[in-house]
C-alpha cells in the first residue's frame, strides 16, 4: 500500500552567513588569527589538566590544529613539538617544504628539518641512525626548557620513533587521547567554518539538481558536484555518487555505471573542506520520475528517524539517550549491530577528513556513553532500502548549543529531490 507523506518537524537553523570565503577589509569573516590561537590555547589547557608539558605529532590534521599549517600528507616526514607552557612551537619541517614554509606561515617562529625514516624502507641501519638523531633533536629542545623528566605525549610518532624518545632518556605517553580531548569542543571560528562548507555543499547539490539527468554516469555526476565545489572555494573536495542497486548500504562508488530512468541514488560530499574542515552531508535523488508511494514510506522513515535522533541531541543528555532512536540492525537483517556501525550513527566532525567525538551508536553508545556538550559539531546519517534493489540515505551537520542543535547544512531534505523530469 502506497504510504502518504507526512508533515517533517521543525528543526532550527543556525544563522546565515553574511560574508564569503574571500578576505576583505572592510568585513569580518572567519577571523584566521584567533582560529589558530583560540585552537592552540584550548590545547594547552588539556595538556595542562593532563600534566603533559610537550606533544610531538605528526599527523597532518594534529599539526594543522596545534599550528595552523597544512603539511604533506606523507609518514611523519613533518611534526611538531608543542609546549604547555611556551607560545612557540619547533616545527620540524618535511625536506621537500622546509625552504619554502617560513616565509609563507610568518607566525611560526622556530623551524628545523624533520628527520624521516618512512618505516624503515631505507633499511634498519639508515633507521636507527635518524631515529637517534629525532630523538635527539626532541630531546635537546626539551633540555632548553627543563622538560626532559616531564611527561611527553606523541601522536602518530610510529614504534620506532617511540623507542628512540625512551632510550633518549623521555617519559613518552600516547597523546591521541588528548588530541580527541582538544577537538571535541568547537572555536566561535571552528563552527563558522562548517557553516561555509555546508553552505558551499547547498550549492553544489543545487548545480548537480539541475543537470543530474539519465544517461549520464556517476562519474559525470560527481564532476558536476566537483567542479561546483571548486569553484566555490572548497580547499579539498570528495563527492561520490552510488545509484540504483548500489544505492542502499554502502559499497563501490565512482564506477563509471550509467543512471537510468526512474532510479534512486545519493550524493555524499564528505571529506570536502574549507579551511580543513570537513563537510559530511548526504541527499537523495530520483531521476526521471516522481518517487513511488513505497520510496516516499521509505524516505519518510528516514528522515523521522533522525529527526528524533536530532531531537535528543542536548546538553545534559547522552549518547545513549540518541542511539535508541536508531533502529536495531536486526531491521535491516544483520546479526551484528557492527554491521551498521558508520553507516546508521551520529559522530563528530574536525578538521580533514577524521571523525571526532562524540559517537553516537547502537553499537557502543549503551555501554559507553558520551555527554553532548555546546560546541560539538555532529553529523548524523542513516538509510533505508532493500540489498541490490536501491535505498535512500540522509545525513546533516549539527552544532549543539546550550539548548539543543541547530542545523548547518539548509538544502532541502525533507523529501526524494527529483531530477532529469522533461
Amino acid at each position: 500500500m502506497d504510504t502518504v507523506e507526512v508533515t517533517p518537524k521543525v528543526i532550527k537553523m543556525t544563522p546565515k552567513l553574511s560574508f564569503g570565503t574571500s578576505v576583505r577589509d572592510w568585513q569580518e569573516g572567519i577571523n584566521i588569527s584567533r582560529l589558530r590561537d583560540e585552537r592552540a590555547a584550548r590545547a594547552r589547557k588539556i595538556m595542562r589538566k593532563h600534566g603533559v608539558a610537550a606533544l610531538v605529532a605528526s599527523e597532518p590534521p594534529s599539526v594543522r590544529y596545534l599550528t595552523g599549517l597544512r603539511v604533506a600528507p606523507l609518514h611523519q616526514t613533518t611534526y611538531v613539538l608543542f609546549f604547555a607552557d611556551d607560545p612557540d612551537p619547533v616545527v620540524f619541517a618535511h625536506a621537500g617544504w622546509y625552504q619554502q614554509m617560513p616565509e609563507d606561515a610568518p607566525w611560526i617562529k622556530k623551524w628545523r628539518v624533520a628527520r624521516a625514516w618512512f618505516a624503515g624502507i631505507a633499511g634498519p641501519g639508515a633507521t636507527s641512525d635518524e631515529t637517534k638523531k629525532f630523538a635527539s633533536e626532541i630531546h635537546q629542545e626539551l633540555a632548553d626548557r627543563g622538560l626532559t623528566k616531564e611527561k611527553i605525549a606523541t601522536i602518530a610518532i610510529d614504534g620506532m620513533g617511540q623507542e628512540a624518545l625512551r632510550k633518549a632518556g623521555l617519559t613518552v605517553i600516547e597523546g591521541w587521547p588528548m588530541m580527541m580531548e582538544m577537538r571535541t569542543i568547537k572555536t566561535q571560528d571552528e563552527i563558522t567554518c562548517f557553516r561555509m562548507v555546508a553552505s558551499m555543499c547547498g550549492a553544489a547539490y543545487q548545480r548537480l539538481h539541475e543537470n543530474l539527468r539519465p544517461g549520464i554516469t556517476d562519474i559525470d555526476a560527481n564532476r558536476i558536484a566537483i567542479n561546483s565545489l571548486y569553484d566555490l572555494g572548497a580547499d579539498a573536495v570528495w563527492v561520490a555518487t552510488r545509484s540504483g542497486p548500489m544505492s542502499f548500504e554502502r559499497a563501490f562508488y565512482s564506477t563509471g555505471r550509467i543512471i537510468e530512468h526512474g532510479e534512486l541514488l545519493y550524493v555524499n560530499m564528505c571529506r570536502t573542506q574549507f579551511l580543513g574542515y570537513s563537510a559530511c552531508i548526504y541527499r537523495t535523488f530520483v531521476v526521471g520520475r516522481q518517487p513511488s508511494g513505497k520510496e516516499v514510506g521509505m524516505y519518510n522513515r528516514l528522515r523521522d528517524r533522525l529527526d528524533s535522533v536530532i531531537d535528543a541531541i542536548r546538553p545534559g543528555n547522552t549518547t545513549a539517550d540518541a542511539a535508541k532512536h536508531f533502529p536495531p540492525a536486526k531491521s535491516w537483517g544483520y546479526k551484528d549491530e557492527a554491521e551498521v556501525f558508520t553507516v546508521e550513527f551520529a559522530h563528530g566532525i574536525g578538521l580533514h577528513e577524521l571523525y571526532d567525538p562524540p559517537i553516537v551508536s547502537r553499537h557502543c553508545s549503551f555501554d559507553h556513553p558520551q555527554p553532548f556538550e555546546p560546541g560539538m559539531v555532529i553529523a548524523v546519517e542513516s538509510m533505508d532500502g532493500e540489498h541490490r534493489v536501491g535505498g535512500v540515505r540522509l545525513e546533516n551537520m549539527l552544532v549543539v548549543t546550550e539548548t539543543g542543535v541547530e542545523m548547518l547544512d539548509s538544502f532541502p531534505r525533507d523529501k526524494i529531490l527529483v531530477a532529469g523530469t522533461c
